[in-house]
Formats: structure tokens, C-alpha cells, sequence
């Protein structure tokens, strides 16, 4: 949307105030006794009160009405947003789905809440330890809805169409290519231009962060001024029909009625808010003499566990690079891995499976499950003339990476009929090349 105006930084101290009422934070404290216009002071607290001041989250809005103000919530149906992991039985095979279905608009209206779909995950919400991987696939703006994760964050990566998401903190438009981060509590209403469909990564228990650069520096990867958070934006208007909160709480979803638009904050000041990224501003650190480096080195976020180094999550991207390593087999390499890999495509071919990968599709390979280029790939890339070449050009894929060793849904394996089963194909070509009268090269 034209105009849109954010701030930028990660993490850091804002404020903002809607133009239309100059002077609508207070000055100097944050509860005075009566509120500039005659707003409501509220906290927004995404981190326990007692939390050392480096990892300490929280915000103050200045609003018409308070967001107490609404009827009793009552459970409604969740869809196929869910956080039984225990529907079928596990299934440590490579998985792969092609592009999910978004449903027509001229045979259904779904939005945002609607078109939520759970592939897999692990944890539990009410231990605040966990993490749930979600399809939206919607055609229709949510009107007189918003939604709020009491379980906690999603990162929200779009790949077919724009969203515009309003939130309590102003708006923001997520084009492809973009990612955003709705914080755990945060209220949000999305609009939707069309057939619309992404992948979101929720985090129980933990907040996004930019990972340690260690001897990379004070520079690379993700830059922090390069995030970017709405500005204040308020409506003062009546919902005599009713506005309907839907609130996810310990993995189902209950909705309340109130009267009034929750979006009528008029100004607010914290560190705790929502925020987009343009993967394009990505910083790539890559080889540029020998073996292939380990995808970590593409980390945009990090939701870190308790355990040092470990994370219940990351979100890695492969954004076009150079490849210029000698004497290397460039593609990523055949691989076991004691943490769970599940990949998406936003647009364009990924390196290692140009067939059958698709934007809009995705992949699992679960804990220590093989996984590693296919046979058409081994073959091209083992007799290529190493020179600099780009790859990815035109790509952007991504893996969100976890420790937890994560549950398909019933849905993910059935019911959204879009499993790969020709999957396993793609490494049956593999042939052996050994060759037991080898000799090394004499120089």
C-alpha cells in the first residue's frame, strides 16, 4: 500500500504516534493519572517483568478503549489448526508436497483464520516449549476479525500475494520475498488481494532474535536497521454488528465479541512489536575457497532453546549468491541430521531438486532421515567445470530448522492430498561409483 511509513531497528526502544493527535504520549512517565485525549494506558508484556534488561519486551499503547472491554470467550472450531501430534503414527520418511491447493473464491470465501493449516510440529503451548508449522492458503480479507496467538510468535513467509496486515501497532504490507513477525499476544486483522498463500513458523516459549556473528563481526547477515515496525494508526469505530476476537490459547481457538474496532491505538512506545524484512537485504557470507559451508551460515532469525547453540528453531534462507569453491562439490552435500529440516519455496528452483520442489510446496526431512541432492544433480554437478558462477539466481528458498523431532498431521500425510508419494524416486538413479583400482593423480 502506497504510503505505509515504518521505523526501523531490531529490538530497539520506539515510539510512535498517529499524526491526527499530536502530543498522545505521555511525557516523562507511563500512567499518569489522566491520559493526553482521554486514552487508556496499557501494557503489552512479552517477557516476565523480573527478565535482565537485554532480553526484558514490552510495550505501552494509548487507546480508546481497553482490550478488556469484550464478552466472554467460548471455543470455536479449529479447522485444521492443530496441536495433536499424535493423530497418526510417526513417519520418519522423506516428505515432500506439492504446491497446496487455495481454495477458489468463486466456491468458497475463506480467509486468514479459515485458511490456517497445520503440517507438522512438537511441544505443547501450555509448557511454552514447542514449535508448530502452518500453511495459510485464503482468498478473502478477514472483516470485523482479528486474530491473537497466546501460545506464541509466528513468522509469516507469503508466497502468492500480498497481505496487508493491520495490527494494534499500526500496518504493515508482507510482499513475497518479505517475511513479518506477529509477537505472541499481538492482535491483527489480514487483507488479502486474491488467491493467497504462505508458510508461517510458530515458536512456543521463546522469541525471535538476530543469531551471534561471532569472529563474522559486528556486520552481516541480517542488519538490524533493515527491520522494519508499523507506525501508530488508530480507527475510533463502532461495530454494532459485533467484532469478533479469535484468540489461539493452548493450541485451540476461542472467539469474543466486543462492540468497537481493536485497532484504536493512538500512539505507544516499547520494544516489543511486530516487524517485516525484505530477504533481499540479506548480507551472504559464503565460501570463497573449498567445501561447502554449513547452511547455519544463512540464519535470519534464531529462537534459541535453554540449551547453548541450540535452537527450537531457525530460519535459514538460500537467497542467490556466488559459487566460486574449487575443487568442491557445491551443492549441499548428503546429510543425517540430529535436528529436524523443513523446507519451503517462495519463488524459482532450488539447486539440489530443480524437478518436483515447487513454489508453494515444501519439504520434511525429519530427524537423522537421509536427504542430499538428487541423482540428476550429483551427476551434473561432479563433471561441472568449476568456474564463478550464480547460483539460486531468481530463488529463494528457505528451511525452518528445529531440534524437536516434529509430528506430521494427519492433514500434512492425508487429508490435504498433496504428499509427493514418488518422492523416494528422485534418489533411485543414484549408481556407485567406486572403483577399487583407483589411484591418486600424480602431480
Amino acid at each position: 500500500m502506497a504510503g505505509l511509513k515504518y521505523l526501523s531497528g531490531f529490538g530497539n526502544e520506539l515510539s510512535s504516534e498517529d499524526p491526527r493527535c499530536p502530543g498522545a504520549l505521555p511525557e516523562g512517565q507511563n500512567s499518569p493519572q489522566v491520559c493526553p485525549y482521554g486514552l487508556y494506558a496499557e501494557q503489552l508484556s512479552g517477557s516476565a517483568f523480573t527478565c535482565p534488561r537485554p532480553a526484558n519486551r514490552r510495550s505501552w499503547f494509548y487507546r480508546i478503549l481497553p482490550s478488556v472491554k469484550h464478552k466472554p470467550f467460548t471455543a470455536v472450531p479449529c479447522g485444521n489448526l492443530t496441536e495433536n501430534w499424535n493423530e497418526v503414527e510417526p513417519d520418519p520418511n522423506q516428505l515432500r508436497w506439492l504446491p497446496f491447493t487455495i481454495p477458489k473464491s468463486t466456491e468458497k470465501k475463506v480467509d486468514f483464520v479459515a485458511g490456517l493449516h497445520t503440517v507438522c510440529g512438537a511441544g505443547d503451548a501450555k509448557s511454552r516449549n514447542g514449535i508448530g508449522i502452518h500453511m495459510y492458503t485464503c482468498n478473502t480479507s478477514m472483516v470485523d476479525r482479528c486474530f491473537n496467538n497466546s501460545d506464541g510468535d509466528f513468522l509469516i513467509v507469503p508466497q502468492q500475494g500480498e497481505i496487508l496486515i493491520t495490527t494494534e501497532f499500526g500496518k504493515m504490507m508482507v510482499e513475497p520475498n518479505e517475511i513479518c513477525v506477529i509477537q505472541q499476544g499481538m492482535r491483527f486483522s489480514v487483507d488479502v488481494f486474491g488467491e493467497t498463500r504462505g508458510y508461517i513458523l510458530e515458536v512456543y516459549g521463546a522469541h525471535f532474535e538476530l543469531p551471534d556473528l561471532g569472529p563474522i563481526g559486528a556486520n552481516g547477515l541480517a542488519n538490524p536497521r533493515d527491520f522494519l515496525c508499523p507506525v501508530a494508526w488508530y480507527e475510533d469505530r463502532k461495530v454494532a454488528t459485533g467484532y469478533t476476537v479469535i484468540n489461539k490459547y493452548q493450541g485451540k481457538l476461542f472467539a469474543c465479541q466486543q462492540d468497537f474496532s481493536p485497532f484504536n491505538v493512538v500512539a505507544w512506545h516499547g520494544n516489543y512489536t511486530p516487524y517485516k524484512y525484505n530477504l533481499k537485504n540479506f548480507m551472504v557470507i559464503n565460501c570463497v575457497a573449498f567445501d561447502h559451508a554449513d547452511p547455519s551460515i544463512f540464519t535470519v532469525l534464531t529462537a534459541k532453546s535453554t540449551r547453548p547453540g541450540v535452537a527450537i528453531a531457525d530460519f535459514v534462507i538460500f537467497p542467490p549468491r556466488w559459487g566460486v569453491a574449487d575443487h568442491t562439490f557445491r551443492p549441499p552435500y548428503y546429510h543425517r541430521n540430529c535436528m529436524s529440516e523443513f523446507m519451503g519455496l517462495i519463488h524459482g528452483h532450488y539447486e539440489a531438486k530443480e524437478e518436483g520442489f515447487l513454489p508453494g510446496g515444501a519439504s520434511l526431512h525429519s530427524m537423522m532421515t537421509p536427504h542430499g541432492p538428487d541423482a540428476e544433480c550429483f551427476e551434473k554437478s561432479s563433471t561441472a567445470e568449476l568456474k564463478p558462477e550464480r547460483v539460486a539466481e531468481g530463488t529463494m528458498a528457505f528451511m525452518f530448522e528445529s531440534s524437536f523431532s516434529m509430528a506430521v498431521t494427519k492433514w500434512g500425510l492425508q487429508t490435504c492430498q498433496r504428499l509427493d508419494k514418488s518422492y523416494y524416486q528422485c534418489w533411485e538413479p543414484l549408481r556407485s561409483h567406486f572403483n577399487p583400482n583407483w589411484k591418486p593423480s600424480k602431480p
